[in-house]
């Protein structure tokens, strides 16, 4: 490419706010948060650290049950990002698996993946989608931006079939003697 060459207009800006999108969308930071659990609990029962000259292993007789431990968190943060509406099972399946870690794999890999796995987990639980914002109509220009007004001006008085004032109250409470009601409600 020359330097008189334009590069590509907007194509990182355009890729980055897709991302936003995607991420915007599913409990993206829960399943980040469930994943990075998930690595130090099924890496260090098989680390091998090298201290000077001295080698310390990690391994413990439980390191198939680390390595499993590990590899589902890891799945469950993944179905968190692809499979969003499974998130209260994978956020409570990576709480009790966090726990569960504690006197398998090291103190759930030296406490740094239960507290990831656990803090993921609770994000999963309480994430909720969001509303997409609505459009707002545009404003007219007699408006004066005070108070939304209904489209029907007067709603104190009941309506007639042929929208004629009655000149009751509209009280649908259920509890005037004026719409015919005693106190009670239909529900029981």
């Amino acid at each position: 490419m020359s330097a008189e060459t334009p590069a590509a207009s907007g194509q990182f800006t355009r890729r980055r706010l897709q991302f936003r999108a995607w991420r915007g969308a599913r409990p993206f930071w829960a399943g980040l948060f469930v994943m990075l659990g998930g690595l130090p609990i099924a890496y260090f029962p098989y680390a091998n650290l090298q201290i000077g000259h001295l080698t310390l292993a990690m391994a413990t007789t439980a390191g198939a049950g680390s390595l499993i431990i590990g590899v589902l968190l890891v799945v469950l943060g993944v179905s968190l990002w692809f499979q969003k509406h499974v998130r209260v099972f994978a956020g409570v399946a990576a709480i009790l698996l966090a726990l569960v870690s504690i006197p398998v794999s090291n103190l759930g890999g030296f406490l740094i993946g239960f507290l990831f796995a656990l803090v993921g987990g609770a994000m999963a639980v309480s994430w909720a989608p969001g509303t997409p914002p609505e459009e707002q109509p545009a404003a007219a220009a007699g408006d004066q931006g005070d108070a939304p007004e209904s489209a029907d001006r007067d709603t104190t008085l009941l309506k007639s079939a042929d929208d004629t004032t009655v000149g009751e109250p509209n009280d649908l409470s259920g509890t005037s003697p004026a719409n015919g009601a005693n106190g009670r409600h239909s529900a029981g």
